[in-house]
């Protein structure tokens, strides 16, 4: 069971500061890691995977430094966002020479093609392969001497619906083995499906952790939106807008509902069935419209 743990980490390029006074932990599971492009994503991960050094703070798996500790790298796989490859070489020579650095053999680099699906492939050119194969093979690089930790930067770039389905389907199989699984992606839906937990970046600072949906509640500025739908709209919006626990209704006519702003939460969650129940009003849909992670995402990087 690996821990990376990242503590009071800075980075910074010159006068750039690429990430300011960053802590947080990525245990077990399936983490998706989200921010803005220039947020610093890119740059926390290689700190994790032992390519950069912190400027300050510390980055360790398992109590350990991971920068300049070759020990480490026998347990941490990195899919990196760059395509820096040798295009000269096969898929199989390629994922052969980097199971060679580990000390393996053939036997570890054909398990690991098998693994992301490129056997059909593995003796064209890398120079010849589409963005989506060129992913697959630096994955299947990565998955190469088993390790307990993988990173992936925009592991999904360039992939088409069926091998974007197929990585996922790996990637949640190996949370699901209790190795640590962290990916940066761009596409939230992805990161919605596949990741219980979220790290989000913005402008190099840490803002927010946890499951997104815990971290919209804990957004007490920012009025939590439902659709409400009952056997009686205008009886139950007169009740509920006298509740200081709403801000706002607005009768929607053409969807045939209610859509209303909750200032508290916790309140309205316990008004609202009440309510419905004193005003004999039957409700026939109560949904969030707010509560997806593509809210909650634009919610912090416009705050």
């Amino acid at each position: 069971m690996a821990t990376i743990e990242i503590d009071h980490t800075s980075r910074w390029f010159g006068n750039v500061v690429a990430v300011n006074d960053v802590t947080m932990t990525i245990g077990p599971g399936v983490t998706g890691l989200l921010g803005p492009n220039g947020a610093g994503k890119s740059t926390l991960i290689n700190m994790m995977g032992g390519f950069l050094s912190p400027s300050t703070g510390s980055v360790t798996l398992d109590g350990r430094p991971i920068w300049k500790n070759e020990e480490i790298y026998k347990e941490i796989g990195l899919v990196p966002e760059r395509e820096a490859m040798y295009d000269f070489l096969t898929g199989r020579e390629f994922v052969v020479a980097n199971a060679e650095l580990h000390g393996l053999g053939k036997k570890a680099a054909q398990l690991a093609l098998a693994t992301v699906e490129m056997e059909y492939a593995q003796d064209r050119k890398i120079s010849t392969y589409s963005k989506g194969m060129r992913q697959r093979v630096k994955m299947a690089s990565a998955l190469v001497h088993d390790p307990s930790v993988l990173l992936l930067d925009e592991p999904f770039n360039g992939m088409d619906p069926r091998q974007r389905m197929h990585l996922m389907d790996l990637l949640r199989r190996m949370g699901n083995e209790g190795r640590t699984v962290l990916f940066s992606s761009h596409i939230l839906e992805e990161v919605e499906q596949l990741a219980s937990h979220i790290e989000v970046i913005v402008a190099g600072r840490h803002a927010a952790s946890g499951d997104f949906r815990r971290i919209r509640r804990l957004m007490t500025d920012r009025p939590h939106r439902y659709t409400v739908r009952s056997s009686d709209d205008r009886k139950l919006a007169a009740a509920l807008i006298a509740d200081p626990s709403t801000a706002g209704i607005e009768v929607d006519l053409t969807e045939g509902a209610l859509l209303v702003q909750a200032v508290d939460f916790g309140r309205f969650t316990e008004l609202l069935p009440r309510v419905a129940r004193d005003q004999g009003i039957r409700l026939l849909t109560v949904s969030p419209s707010d509560e997806s992670l593509e809210s909650v995402f634009s919610y912090l990087v416009t705050a």
